[in-house]
């Protein structure tokens, strides 16, 4: 199932129901057919996500540093967090420059 989110500040984003409710969990909030992260809201969900981000490429460069020897070139980049939501976190973003909701749904 495909999650729809929109702004009026960006582009719409559409994502896989699983990453949409991963990446909505990481911010506080549950995905449910249809929601809106208020732009009230918008500060505290960019920190968030910006923060698991930031730990996800810890532990990535962590792992990747400790297989290393093991590996080496044997398997491609696996495209962490960062990768999956920077979409996300740019709507985000622009969202909160322009003082705007952002809503989702099915």
């Amino acid at each position: 199932m495909l999650i729809k989110f929109h702004t009026s500040a960006a582009p719409d984003i559409v994502m896989l129901r699983d990453l949409a409710q991963y990446l909505l969990a990481l911010v506080g909030k549950e995905l449910q057919a249809r929601g809106v992260i208020l732009s009230s809201e918008l500060p505290s969900a960019i920190e968030r996500l910006e923060r698991a981000i930031e730990e996800d490429m810890v532990r990535e460069n962590s792992h990747e540093h400790s297989t290393f020897a093991l590996h080496a070139n044997s398997f491609p980049h696996s495209g962490g967090l960062a990768q999956r939501a920077w979409p996300f976190l740019d709507l985000l973003r622009e969202a909160h420059k322009q003082d705007k909701d952002v809503i989702w749904g099915v």
